[in-house]
């Protein structure tokens, strides 16, 4: 039982709006609670200890499983924190059921097999598993080679697609697996003079090119490891890597999931009203920022002329969008430092900054540009509830 010095309940109306909450750099830096988190929700709870508005926990991390996370998150904001508020940025695979009975070769670290099996996926291959079934693909470590050469091996079920649920750890690896996957067409102990392609289907989540731990410059995300996966099958192919699916933000299916969610958490409990606005909080411009304003227009779209089509990215959300916007707020806790010379700060004289989104985005500086900027994530709920008039002046 955490115990809490509450703050006074401005309203007692339903709410009519709703949280989406970044996690690394706005909650947490690594496994240290950032103390503002602490303050925001003394003032997101009530005195039973219970959200007042419906929050939902949206990461691009996925190299943990839905309910860790849950029960992680709830150790350090001590409060309750269910697994169906938290997003990871491979969740939305959920929706991807027409890949669920194919044969995946699953990239990431961690649970990658739970995980895999959590959002549906009933026939997984991991890496160590592909690498010991052809134990001549792995030659960059010296140490690995083998001495003698294994007899081939035709008994090993060709894979149907990859899933790229996060960055692995053998970086050199999984890159070179892949890349034969894809160039075998599922076969890696064969050798196929022409490339097929298009190449075998590919699931993508967490486009993030950095991200913020304890270190004082930002580490190197998933964003990466696509960059250079997509970079290496050009090279060698002349031709561009395809995705079936990118999720994670700032994906607007990412959103329209958390969307979901949030609805559902109204529902359960007993909120009647409708929850018009969501209010996005991240500290990283290309991720956050991006896919609240990206989202925002997505919505707004939705509201003038019905939902749009979204092209690649995933199917058709089921229910009906009852939101009508997506603020953007950015806080300064994490990857964007203002005072920080690796900020994501517009360069002197003017200039744009590097564009750290994902190839498959197009670059709209305008889309970086929170609604709000404050300094931390105490300071975002106390803005929003001024601003929904939950507070005092």
């Amino acid at each position: 039982t955490y115990a809490w010095f509450f703050l006074p309940s401005f309203s007692q109306s339903p709410p009519t709006f709703g949280f989406l909450l970044d996690i690394d750099g706005v909650l947490v830096r690594g496994h240290r609670v950032i103390p503002a988190a602490l303050e925001a929700f003394r003032r997101l709870m009530n005195s039973q200890g219970q959200l007042r508005v419906p929050v939902v926990f949206v990461t691009n991390a996925g190299n943990s499983l839905q309910h860790s996370k849950a029960q992680e998150l709830s150790a350090l904001l001590e409060c309750e924190v269910d697994a169906d508020q938290v997003i990871l940025s491979h969740s939305p695979m959920k929706l991807f059921s027409e890949y669920h009975e194919k044969r995946m070769l699953v990239s990431g670290q961690g649970p990658v097999v739970e995980n895999a099996q959590g959002l549906g996926f009933r026939n997984v291959v991991t890496m160590d598993e592909l690498r010991m079934a052809f134990p001549l693909l792995d030659m960059v470590d010296l140490e690995r080679r083998l001495k003698t050469t294994p007899l081939p091996r035709n008994d090993f079920p060709p894979i149907e697609g990859v899933l790229l649920l996060g960055e692995p750890v053998r970086w050199e690896t999984s890159l070179q697996l892949i890349m034969d996957v894809l160039l075998s067409n599922g076969s890696p102990g064969t050798g196929l003079a022409t490339p097929p392609y298009p190449h075998l289907p590919i699931l993508a989540s967490n486009m993030d090119l950095l991200w913020m731990a304890e270190a004082k410059m930002p580490r190197f995300g998933h964003g990466t490891f696509l960059l250079c996966l997509e970079t290496i099958y050009q090279k060698v192919t002349g031709k561009e890597l395809r995705y079936e699916g990118l999720m994670g933000k700032p994906s607007i299916l990412t959103y329209q999931y958390a969307q979901d969610l949030i609805r559902r958490q109204a529902e359960r409990r007993g909120w009647v009203a409708p929850i018009r606005k969501l209010y996005a909080v991240g500290d990283n411009p290309m991720s956050d920022i991006y896919g609240a304003n990206l989202f925002h227009q997505y919505l707004q779209k939705a509201t003038r002329d019905g939902a749009p089509e979204l092209g690649a990215g995933g199917p058709q959300q089921q229910q009906p969008s009852a939101s009508q916007s997506c603020i953007s707020i950015l806080v300064c806790t994490g990857v964007y430092n203002p005072r920080n010379p690796q900020s994501t700060e517009p360069v002197l004289g003017g200039g744009q900054p590097p564009f750290h989104g994902h190839r498959d985005l197009c670059f709209s500086p305008g889309l970086m540009e929170a609604s709000h900027v404050v300094n931390d994530v105490n300071e975002a709920v106390q803005l929003v509830f001024r601003k929904e008039g939950w507070a005092s002046e």
